[in-house]
């Protein structure tokens, strides 16, 4: 078992406090791929949410808002940044210096900041809100769960619509407005949506899981039991696991047929 951290460890390069959620791998697939196009290294520390070590002084220095993941430059002074998207355009300003990741046309980083900035308030959010009240809401809310889930959906269906034709959502080039939202499209099983639904979606999904500095960082600091494989997975081999979630989808789907719910996106 990885011992819990207590503070910082490292005192050059890149220090990385994440967990491995969908907010946390933005910042460890961005370290991997600088890794492995630059020889960037960098290290890292597993904060485990579930036991609050975010909230602990210690962390609170570094990121006020006591979430996952924040990043370390000791080469800068001990810089501290938080949140993914902010983590996401640091590094790539400071570190990607061949635009192999983001870009150096004006146009094209507005377009990234866009997505970017899209998945921030929206998507996460919004499917953060879906799970909840999907699952770890102490009773079930029918409008909750559809309004959620719904938006979701929605959500989802534009960024669908933005990939019909090209493989990638800026300039036809992988870079971090894909890896922002890329973690999120990975639990959408776990949120209640079918991401065969959309079909672009899950082929620019499957087209950056193939990249080798994606699977490193997804893995960081351990892999997710709610990717749509895993989950997937459980499906087939937990029996009982299969009989809940069924449960749970009916239940999604009566709170919609309640409020009348009907996709539509965008």
């Amino acid at each position: 078992m990885a011992e819990r951290p207590t503070g910082l460890k490292a005192n050059k390069g890149i220090e990385l406090l994440t967990w491995g959620t969908p907010n946390g791998v933005k910042a460890s697939i961005i370290l991997e791929e600088l890794k492995e196009a630059y020889g960037k290294d960098y290290a890292w520390q597993g904060v485990n949410i579930g036991q609050n070590i975010q909230k602990e002084p210690w962390f609170t220095k570094l990121g006020p808002n006591g979430r996952i993941p924040v990043i370390v430059d000791h080469d800068q002074g001990g810089f501290a940044v938080m949140e993914g998207l902010a983590i996401l355009t640091y590094l790539t300003r400071m570190y990607d210096t061949d635009h192999k990741f983001s870009f150096s046309d004006p146009l094209d980083i507005s377009r990234a900041e866009q997505w970017m900035a899209w998945q921030h308030g929206g998507l996460g959010p919004m499917q953060g809100q879906a799970n909840h009240f999907n699952r770890f809401a102490p009773e079930r809310i029918a409008y909750g769960m559809q309004r959620y889930t719904g938006e979701t959906e929605r959500l989802v269906g534009v960024l669908n619509t933005a990939l019909e034709g090209t493989d990638y959502l800026v300039g036809n080039k992988y870079s971090i407005a894909d890896i922002a939202s890329y973690g999120w499209i990975q639990a959408l099983g776990f949120t209640g949506i079918e991401i065969d639904d959309f079909p672009n979606v899950k082929k620019w999904a499957d087209r950056i899981s193939a990249r080798p500095a994606v699977q490193k960082g997804a893995a960081i600091p351990s892999k997710s039991p709610f990717t749509n494989e895993a989950y997937a997975q459980r499906l087939k081999d937990d029996k009982e696991f299969a009989e809940k979630e069924e449960i749970l989808k009916g239940q999604i789907k009566a709170a919609k047929e309640k409020y009348g719910y009907k996709y539509s996106s965008p």
